[in-house]
């Protein structure tokens, strides 16, 4: 896949919650799927689309993904709901080249787990922690125009251990209130594809429409975005050299 001008965006969202609980749908009364992509418009992408769960294939057809660039998941209640046939096909777009921003209990989803090939556990606790998300990688472009941390005033916990293979790149670490730390900014690359997970996003804080937040988001939109390489090539192949005839 070659870079281009513009990132096509999906975001994809469960969008259960809203539908379900009173206190996400008067925090998100459009989904936060829509706070989402709002986000990122504000950031000047023009090419942002929206997917929920239970529309036909997820809204993840082939034609959807095929012509996205980046596709941003949050999941939380209903990861089992999820088609193994539409994950498989998310984890495969990954390899060849799709850029993935997993967000916050999505990292139990299955494409995500499926490309880490741990359990993807971790601590957690709903108790209005206040979080404080520290740079540790101020060099990398996902951290440009953020500062020295991110501070969310109230947040859901999430404590390691965090069962992930070690990633590549460390770019936020978290402390909560509450005492407990978190790797809560990731990146890994699997095949020609760059995947970022982000840790917050609880469904009943606003944190979706917090600047930095966004700033974040749009940054690893621009960083996980497909870029020029050379082709993965496999199987049989002919010598580029004529070889001796065998004894």
């Amino acid at each position: 896949m070659t870079q281009p001008t513009q990132p096509r965006i999906t975001v994809w969202h469960e969008y259960r919650h809203e539908h379900e609980n009173p206190k996400v749908a008067a925090v998100y009364p459009q989904g936060m799927h829509v706070a989402m992509a709002d986000g990122l418009k504000a950031h000047g992408f023009t090419d942002v689309r929206t997917a929920t769960l239970d529309e036909p294939e997820h809204g993840l057809t082939d034609e959807v993904l095929s012509s996205t660039d980046v596709l941003l998941w949050w999941g939380h209640k209903a990861h089992g709901d999820v088609s193994d046939v539409i994950a498989e096909k998310v984890v495969q777009r990954v390899w060849d080249g799709m850029g993935l921003i997993v967000l916050h209990s999505g990292h139990f989803s299955k494409p995500f787990k499926r490309l880490m090939g741990t359990s993807c556990d971790l601590k957690w606790r709903e108790a209005t922690d206040k979080e404080r998300l520290w740079v540790v990688d101020p060099s990398h472009p996902i951290a440009h125009g953020v500062g020295e941390y991110l501070e969310i005033e109230a947040e859901e916990m999430y404590g390691e251990h965090f069962d992930i293979p070690t990633p590549d790149e460390l770019i936020f670490v978290s402390w909560f209130s509450g005492g407990e730390v978190f790797r809560s900014g990731c990146t890994f690359r699997r095949g020609s594809g760059k995947i970022f997970y982000f840790r917050p996003g609880h469904e009943t804080y606003p944190t979706y429409f917090h600047d930095g937040v966004r700033q974040v988001i749009a940054n690893a939109a621009r960083w996980t975005a497909p870029t020029a390489s050379a082709p993965r090539a496999f199987g049989n192949r002919q010598p580029l050299e004529a070889l001796p005839e065998p004894k």
